[in-house]
């Protein structure tokens, strides 16, 4: 991942309605282990970590990095999204643009807020870097991932790599 760039990180926390997207905290260290070694979050991701060595592993306070938010709900984590660039991005549509993540502990799906989320920080990208493009990468097979990158308005499928089902759709600026 290189930085985003001339954006001061971190900035200041963003509020939702329901959420707070912020820095990553000690605090935030179990949630990112149990984040990591769910076998259900990473479905698509190419499988989970174990629970040990993410323990030995993980930095005492995980994803302090530019472009890393932790989502958080009533004072605890529940997710994490990620904008980075990466010059040499596996999917080639992707190459150089930013590319937007995100990971929800398995208890927070179905409330809206991946959408949620993921809206307020592309609005954040947005005004800091205006006018540059953000990509999404998913496989069509993950169905809800398909549908969020849809509601958050990316646009258009391009089948890359020779990973089957696997799609890089560019957003629509606003």
């Amino acid at each position: 991942m290189t930085d985003l760039g001339p954006v001061a990180w971190p900035p200041a926390p963003i509020r939702t309605e329901r959420l707070v997207l912020r820095g990553s905290e000690a605090r935030d260290r179990a949630a990112f282990i149990e984040l990591h070694a769910s076998p259900e979050v990473h479905t698509y991701l190419g499988g989970s970590r174990p629970r040990d060595e993410l323990e030995r592993e993980m930095a005492e306070a995980p994803g302090r990095c530019p472009g890393s938010f932790v989502v958080d709900l009533d004072g605890a984590m529940i997710g994490q999204i990620l904008l980075r660039r990466a010059p040499e991005h596996r999917r080639p549509a992707a190459a150089g643009k930013a590319d937007l993540g995100y990971l929800f502990l398995p208890r927070a799906w179905g409330f809206g807020y991946a959408a949620e989320a993921c809206a307020a920080a592309l609005d954040w990208f947005d005004g800091v870097l205006p006018g540059e493009p953000v990509v999404l990468a998913t496989q069509t097979a993950n169905v809800g991932s398909m549908r969020l990158a849809a509601k958050l308005g990316f646009t258009g499928r391009s089948r890359v790599g020779r990973s089957e089902g696997a799609v890089a759709v560019g957003r629509s600026r606003r």
